[in-house]
């Protein structure tokens, strides 16, 4: 039944994601609204959320769990990047953000926990980037876990572009969405730590790279000083939170915020504000800032909401998380060899070859040495090798999966 739910989720993401590359995805968000599924899909992603965080590093230390194929589990943790990916494709229309209604707390809380581990990642100087040189056998758990780690990173991009679409429509939120965005989890200085360790670029070798489509870019020098489109999320969010009016009203520019949103003004340069002139508005807004004391916020006596899946999840399950662990190995994680290959031709349907080469923007790589390739698999059709050579060297790791897929 969840395997089914995941090909749901996973064709309205290719469909979502097909139509708004030709303007056309008001159907999809039309039927998300009628039917109230963004609630569903905010639930289900917090789920999976949780289930990363207590169950997943459970099954890592199994040493009696040794699994015929780790791409069951991979489903699961790749769920939560299709549905953040969904929700960011349909979190542009107003209509979508109201449908939401109270559950726009769960989300908000979630894109905060999301951006909070962008930001220490950032700071530490950790980048995340995985190369094919670097993985061992396709069923190792190790595998696993260096691809959860890397798809998190992703994750945690989207959550800022969902973040971003959230604030565009400040006055359709409720009452109390306003007030944990900006005094609860305080995000105005957490985007401003964004705009300062900018965790999407980095030097490497002498080279700046950055991050744009899934993949790290070398960016030539006459492009370096171009805005990407991760930094216009940040920017156009700080825009909507410091100087919406409501915004002004509610948030409390104390002495550590006015300190922190005052370092924007190094980076608000006339290159920048030629890219995005909206932020004319923002230098202006700070220079006044840095000379005055603004008024402390006015205080309103409002019963404020909490989010509630998070903790209910939590709660409901305490303590029980090794347990089910365990149920999900027997249960799930371990299918027989007749199982498996019903699921790889279900799965096999789901990520159809003439869809999926629509999403991806780039020319395939091989699969082994990540060059250009122009040769593909000719049993499964699911790999890329640029010679014959590469695919030789990788047959016998590629062929339990294309012994399934085929």
């Amino acid at each position: 039944r969840w395997l089914r739910q995941h090909e749901y989720v996973e064709k309205l993401n290719m469909h979502g994601i097909l139509s708004a590359s030709v303007g056309q995805e008001q159907l999809l968000t039309e039927l998300l609204v009628t039917y109230a599924k963004i609630p569903v899909l905010i639930g289900e992603l917090i789920s999976v959320e949780i289930w990363k965080h207590k169950v997943f590093p459970v099954l890592c230390r199994l040493e009696d769990f040794k699994p015929r194929s780790t791409f069951p589990i991979y489903v699961v943790l790749h769920h939560e990047a299709s549905i953040i990916n969904l929700l960011e494709t349909v979190f542009f229309y107003k209509e979508i953000c109201e449908s939401a209604e109270d559950s726009i707390l769960d989300l908000i809380d979630y894109c905060h926990r999301k951006l909070t581990l962008l930001t220490a990642r950032s700071a530490n100087g950790q980048a995340v980037e995985l190369r094919a040189q670097d993985l061992a056998s396709p069923s190792s758990m190790q595998e696993l876990q260096k691809q959860a780690e890397t798809m998190e990173f992703e994750i945690s991009l989207k959550a800022l572009s969902v973040l971003r679409f959230i604030t565009d429509q400040v006055e359709s939120l409720p009452l109390s969405a306003l007030t944990r965005m900006l005094n609860t989890h305080n995000l105005p200085c957490l985007l401003v730590e964004l705009v300062e360790h900018c965790p999407w670029s980095r030097w490497e070798a002498g080279k700046l790279k950055k991050f744009e489509n899934g993949t790290w870019h070398v960016v030539p020098p006459e492009d370096q000083v171009k805005m990407t489109k991760l930094d216009g999320q940040v920017w156009l969010a700080l825009l909507n939170l410091v100087l919406h009016p409501e915004c002004q009203r509610k948030y409390r520019f104390d002495g550590f915020n006015k300190s922190q949103l005052l370092k924007l003004r190094v980076f608000l340069t006339d290159v920048l504000i030629d890219q995005l002139p909206n932020l004319m508005e923002m230098q202006r807004f700070l220079s006044h800032l840095a000379v005055t004391e603004p008024a402390p916020p006015k205080k309103d006596l409002v019963l404020e909401q909490v989010p509630v899946i998070w903790d209910h999840i939590l709660k409901k399950n305490s303590g029980k998380w090794e347990a089910i662990a365990k149920h999900q190995v027997k249960h799930a994680f371990s299918p027989t060899e007749e199982e498996l290959k019903l699921q790889a031709q279900r799965w096999a349907q789901t990520y159809s070859l003439d869809m999926m080469e629509a999403l991806v923007p780039d020319k395939p790589r091989c699969r082994v040495c990540g060059v250009e390739a122009a040769k593909r698999c000719s049993r499964c059709r699911n790999e890329w090798y640029c010679t014959r050579a590469c695919q030789v060297q990788h047959w016998q790791k590629h062929k339990p999966a294309c012994n399934l897929m085929a």
